[in-house]
């Protein structure tokens, strides 16, 4: 039976508690333990797949083809243990689930309410789909008081009391502010955040405190007593230079030996050489190098979370410090000028995005890339606006267009509405629901050999993560190729171009797939390891 430890937050959002959650994940494996981590969202969406980036940021996709919170990448990136469907749920799905058993009568006729029958869903959420881990972390969404959050939070009581205190641990996450003026840190936010949390039945065992300054002894025993916990159980969660130094500090705060403690288990040494390495590696770069990021959701950069950390992960694989500008792309269609704001970086990576606000930026942005020979590298929607530019401006093609902009005489990029999962042949059409024509998850890819991609992944077979509706139409693949672009990746049926580069480019890769969902600290992916290296040398002739 594994051992559960529910996260909750108060105080303020984002706080990090998926990141404290993933800290701690990773502090547990260091210690020998197997872990999975899991996330309740409050919101009534089924799941974030048709959620603005600027509201809620990134998706992230699952091998298995969930659609999921950004916490999941934390979480992934922090442990490695790849995420399922089962390890993010919402309110949406949970009365999606509820509402369905009603209508098929599996209720007997009952009188459906939120307890217990909402309150038993999740509770089986929770519970279901394990394999053999020692630890399940369930993180709960928003801020102890939303009405949103009270029926996640009385499943946890329930789990709580049906489990007992030998196999759940509860870890409240808090805000301790700084005021200046007074010169102190403030405990009393903290203190009515455990009492909101107590109004509802749970007693936290563990209290993380987010503050930018040090807690004294005094503060320290001041929130335990009145927050009705043990001294050391008040766990400091300080600022830190970079989120990969957040396991270590968190470790020498006590919070995976006060864990350890709560359950009774020993309290040997974890192994965190490889967390010492990473961070002495982004504490002590070799080189810096600029990179610059044309996208369209640029106003909030948790838009491409994944994204930034991947391109960070490479850096690291490179023993250098990768500088982010991020520039939005519909700049390069306002300003003639806009394009030299280009001239000083090493690469240019164009990410996904959906819809055609934006799109011509993103290919004056590749055009300049190809150009002046910057490394450049796309990904989803910075694939179609590459072969859209090498078609318009090397093709002999300048009506290419897309038809998620609408008709075009050229339709190189169109909406997908077949293609094989393994054995199986999926259809969708344009008047399905968003939600549900995409293609989703992990699939085979075959590279040329001999390709750029090839060297790069140093193989010739692979699998990697879609989120799209639309493809790049195989049937002007002769053209593509006779204007000096190359298709070296396709879809095990031959159908799907999924990776194309320029041969007569230092570095000119573009995938139709997603390599940041997979990136890891601990291990880079070969496609941002090799951009950054591309970009280095970039830098070295400049």
């Amino acid at each position: 039976m594994p051992r559960y430890i529910f996260i909750t937050g108060g105080v303020v959002s984002s706080l990090g508690k998926g990141l404290g959650a993933a800290a701690l994940a990773a502090l547990l494996q260091a210690r020998g333990y197997k872990v999975r981590l899991r996330k309740l969202d409050p919101y009534l969406n089924v799941d974030p797949g048709t959620m603005s980036p600027t509201q809620h940021g990134e998706v992230f996709v699952t091998d298995d083809g969930a659609e999921t919170d950004l916490d999941l990448g934390h979480y992934e990136r922090f442990t490695g243990v790849h995420a399922k469907r089962s390890d993010n749920v919402t309110t949406g799905r949970i009365y999606s689930d509820v509402l369905a058993k009603e209508r098929r009568g599996d209720y007997l006729g009952a009188t459906i309410q939120v307890i217990p029958h909402v309150t038993d869903a999740i509770k089986e959420f929770v519970k279901a789909n394990h394999d053999d881990e020692d630890f399940i972390l369930c993180e709960i969404g928003g801020t102890v008081g939303d009405i949103e959050s009270l029926p996640f939070l009385e499943a946890i009581r329930q789990l709580g009391n049906e489990l007992g205190r030998e196999l759940t641990c509860f870890l409240h996450v808090t805000l301790l502010p700084y005021i200046a003026a007074a010169g102190e840190l403030k405990t009393k936010p903290t203190q009515h955040s455990v009492k909101e949390l107590q109004s509802v039945g749970i007693q936290p065992d563990i209290l993380l405190c987010r503050t930018e300054h040090p807690l004294s002894d005094e503060q320290r025993g001041k929130i335990g007593l009145f927050c009705n916990i043990r001294q050391s159980a008040v766990i400091l969660g300080m600022d830190v230079r970079n989120i990969y130094e957040v396991p270590l500090s968190y470790h020498e705060q006590g919070l995976d030996r006060e864990v350890m403690r709560h359950f009774g288990l020993p309290d040997k040494t974890p192994e965190l050489s490889a967390w010492q390495r990473i961070c002495n590696t982004v504490a002590n770069p070799e080189g810096e190098v600029t990179i610059a990021i044309v996208g369209k959701y640029t106003s909030l950069q948790d838009s491409y979370k994944s994204l930034g950390e991947a391109l960070v992960h490479g850096g690291i694989a490179n023993g250098v410090k990768v500088n982010i500008e991020w520039i939005d792309s519909e700049l390069f269609e306002q300003e003639d000028a806009a394009i030299e704001a280009l001239h000083h970086v090493s690469g240019i990576l164009v990410p996904g995005g959906f819809g055609e606000r934006g799109s011509e930026g993103k290919i004056r942005a590749v055009r300049f890339a190809r150009e002046q020979k910057i490394p450049y590298f796309g990904i989803c929607f910075g694939m179609q606006m590459a072969v859209l530019e090498t078609a318009r401006n090397l093709a002999d093609l300048p009506g290419a267009g897309s038809s998620e902009f609408g008709a075009t005489d050229v339709p190189l990029v169109g909406l997908m509405t077949e293609w094989t999962d393994g054995n199986e042949r999926l259809q969708r059409s344009a008047d399905d629901d968003l939600g549900g024509t995409m293609r989703l998850g992990a699939y085979a890819c075959l590279l040329e050999e001999g390709s750029v991609a090839g060297r790069v992944y140093g193989a010739t077979e692979i699998a990697e993560r879609h989120r799209h509706r639309y493809e790049v139409n195989i049937a002007y693949r002769d053209q593509l190729e006779a204007a000096g672009m190359k298709i070296s990746g396709l879809s095990p049926d031959g159908r799907l171009p999924e990776i194309v580069e320029r041969p007569d480019h230092p570095f000119f890769i573009a995938v139709q797939f997603h390599p940041e969902l997979k990136s890891k600290p601990t291990d880079p992916h070969p496609l941002f390891t090799g951009f950054v290296a591309a970009s280095m040398e970039k830098s070295r002739l400049v």
